[in-house]
């Protein structure tokens, strides 16, 4: 709400106002006393002016210089008629054409004045004719092309012919002059009072970031610098950063999303309402790969303009011309530790180390978990926040973000339920541990090799279906205690230029965001080797295919991509991975292994079938998984034991659906029946 102060100073302009509208209208009614008979409401406001303002418009630029000499602080209306260039007939101009906005019963008077019936706004040509005594006509029509340029003004018949516009204040910008801004100012716009924001001090950052942020206020004083553009992932404090800005230059923060062009009028109230506001206005775009976002210049008004922006776009215009750039990165364990505990508060947790290092999540993940996972405790009976809390708080974040552009899949598991040749293994193996060290390991090595390095882990799972990629995720993401989320790139692919590079780059950042493993299943849809450019459709494809590349090489979370065609995967992927993992058909050993772990604890097999299946049907370990299943589903039939006649009717059932021979030499009746 508006200071005692500021709130004298917007009655003293509202009166000004009233004062005017009744001066002019009573000329129609032929007498004040006419006009007060006619619409007795006005009697009251009448009373309040003070003697001889009415017949006197100059008593009220006096009063009002008068009472500004002895102010102090903030008054929104002496804020924009500096910052704006504005004189006290245009203010009183503007609160003339939102006294409806003050009081409804004002429409009935714009009504009676204009003699049409239904219209309680004021019209340009009723303006045009009260403000008659102007020196110059085209003043009061400069005056109200100023006001709508500002964004202050609009009209709401603007297809009528001129004289019967109809003009109204914005419902925002009247909210702001009288003092009654709340935090949703309008869909588009949300406001922070300075006292609600984190001073510079009270950030969490990089210790390098703190340093500059310490010297910018001094910067900012000087004029040199009228825009500050913030880079970085979405929730990791870009916001923040900019309020912590503006709380060191004595102000709050003013955030409009959705700006899209440099003639958008919501760029012009938006700078107007920041003034009145006494706010940094502050754009905020989610700009995709390519796109350029068009920013206009509200240094004017003396405006420092606040920009945030992903990783991804551009922005031109007079508006970040000079613009210093600030890139945000995913917090260090440390500032996640802080950022932890400051979020925890006063409650306990005992694996807060651990925490911060094994769940990479951006700054305002953090703060959105840490709520739940104290919630998941305290219903538990718990007052100590575990791991296990934050895994669960962390899951509703996926599901909330990750659920309609990917598959979340069960993770279980352990390198010992695989039965895989021993490189193989071993590759996966080496794989979990650079998952583990992927932030360590770059105090390991040499600077020319760390400046190319960041936090991502690219992997690929390459080899015949049904030789168990995707199972081998599964356990990489339960090895880790991490959430696995599956992307069929053949579904992510879009017929229309430009789409599916948007679709790849959503699901990569909320990846990146909430540190979840991807998996990109069946990857060759977007792995092939480019192609000579016959079409338009080879450039196309070969587009999406560079895009790709590009966003693996900047990914800084963990991707696993299984492909059934190595050999057609181009090149420049296989050289961007940091594991290349082979799956192979698995030999005779392998097979009776994979049998083993199939099959349920308590079954009646004979041990030399399963040698005689394992050595002589070459299957692999997904049909080994298709067999056993049926195997079980015949036993349950029976209500008996899985035993040799099921198990050689499932493996004839796999031959079949495969077009292929069974080779097993002695099969029972029930087995060549298809199991019935």
């Amino acid at each position: 709400m508006l200071s005692e102060g500021a709130a004298e100073h917007f009655r003293l302009h509202l009166f000004a106002a009233v004062a005017r509208v009744i001066g002019e209208a009573a000329r129609g009614f032929e007498s004040v006393d006419a006009l007060l008979e006619q619409l007795p409401f006005l009697a009251g406001y009448r009373d309040e002016l003070p003697e001889g303002s009415i017949e006197d418009p100059a008593w009220w630029p006096a009063a009002i210089a008068d009472f500004e000499r002895g102010a102090g602080e903030h008054l929104p209306l002496r804020a924009l008629r500096e910052a704006a260039g504005l004189d006290h007939d245009a203010l009183t101009l503007l609160l003339s054409l939102g006294l409806q906005e003050e009081d409804p019963r004002f429409g009935l008077l714009f009504d009676a004045a204009q003699g049409t019936s239904g219209q309680q706004r004021p019209t340009l040509g009723l303006v045009n004719a009260w403000w008659r005594g102007e020196v110059d006509r085209g003043e009061v029509r400069a005056r109200l092309r100023r006001l709508h340029e500002l964004g202050l003004v609009g009209v709401l018949n603007p297809d009528a012919p001129r004289t019967q516009w109809q003009l109204h204040v914005h419902a925002p910008v009247w909210d702001a002059l009288r003092g009654e801004a709340s935090d949703g100012v309008a869909a588009w716009l949300t406001h922070r009072p300075r006292e609600a924001l984190v001073p510079l001090g009270g950030l969490i950052a990089p210790e390098a970031l703190r340093r500059e942020l310490a010297r910018l206020p001094e910067l900012l004083a000087s004029g040199e610098v009228r825009a500050l553009l913030v880079r970085g992932p979405r929730h990791c404090g870009r916001r923040t950063l900019l309020g912590a800005v503006a709380h060191a230059v004595g102000r709050g923060v003013l955030e409009a999303r959705g700006l899209a062009r440099d003639d958008d009028h919501r760029w012009r109230t938006l700078g107007s309402l920041a003034t009145l506001l006494n706010a940094v206005p502050v754009a905020v775009f989610d700009a995709g790969p390519g796109e350029t976002i068009d920013v206009p210049s509200l240094a004017e008004r003396g405006e420092l303009l606040g920009v945030v922006m992903g990783r991804q776009g551009g922005a031109r215009g007079p508006g970040v011309e000079g613009a210093l750039t600030l890139t945000l990165g995913m917090p260090a364990a440390g500032e996640r530790r802080a950022h932890w505990r400051a979020a925890l508060g006063d409650t306990p947790c005992p694996a807060l180390d651990d925490l911060a290092s094994r769940f990479r999540m951006t700054s305002g993940h953090i703060r959105r978990a840490a709520p739940v996972a104290r919630s998941l405790a305290r219903l538990d009976g718990r007052r100590e926040v575990a791991l296990d809390d934050v895994r669960r708080a962390a899951q509703t974040l996926h599901r909330q973000a990750l659920d309609t552009l990917a598959a979340r899949v069960t993770c279980e598991g352990a390198w010992t339920s695989l039965a895989l040749p021993p490189e193989t293994l071993r590759d996966l193996r080496d794989l979990e541990a650079r998952c583990r060290q992927r932030e360590t390991i770059r105090e390991r090595v040499g600077p020319v090799l760390r400046s190319g390095l960041n936090p991502g882990v690219r992997a690929m799972f390459q080899g015949p279906s049904g030789t168990g990629k995707t199972f081998a995720a599964r356990v990489l993401a339960a090895e880790l205690g991490m959430e696995l989320y599956r992307v069929d790139l053949a579904s992510v692919v879009n017929k229309y230029i430009g789409e599916t590079e948007k679709s790849l780059n959503q699901v990569f950042t909320l990846a990146e965001e909430l540190d979840v493993i991807l998996l990109l299943d069946e990857g060759d849809a977007l792995l092939a080797q480019r192609t000579g450019v016959q079409s338009s459709n080879d450039r196309y494809a070969n587009l999406e295919t560079n895009f790709l590349l590009q966003r693996l090489e900047a990914y800084e979370g963990i991707v696993v991509v299984t492909t059934n065609a190595g050999s057609h995967i181009d090149t420049a992927f296989q050289r961007r991975m940091d594991v290349v993992v082979d799956f192979r058909a698995p030999d005779a050993s392998e097979r009776h292994a994979l049998w083993q772990l199939h099959l349920p604890p308590e079954h009646a097999v004979d041990g030399a079938l399963l040698a005689e299946v394992a050595s002589r049907c070459q299957l692999t370990g997904g049909q080994i998984r298709n067999a056993v299943l049926h195997a079980a589903l015949l036993a349950a039939e029976v209500n008996a034991l899985v035993s040799n006649p099921q198990i050689e009717a499932a493996v004839v059932r796999e031959y079949r659906k495969s077009g292929g021979q069974c080779p097993l030499r002695h099969l029972s009746d029930f087995a060549r029946q298809g199991g019935r």
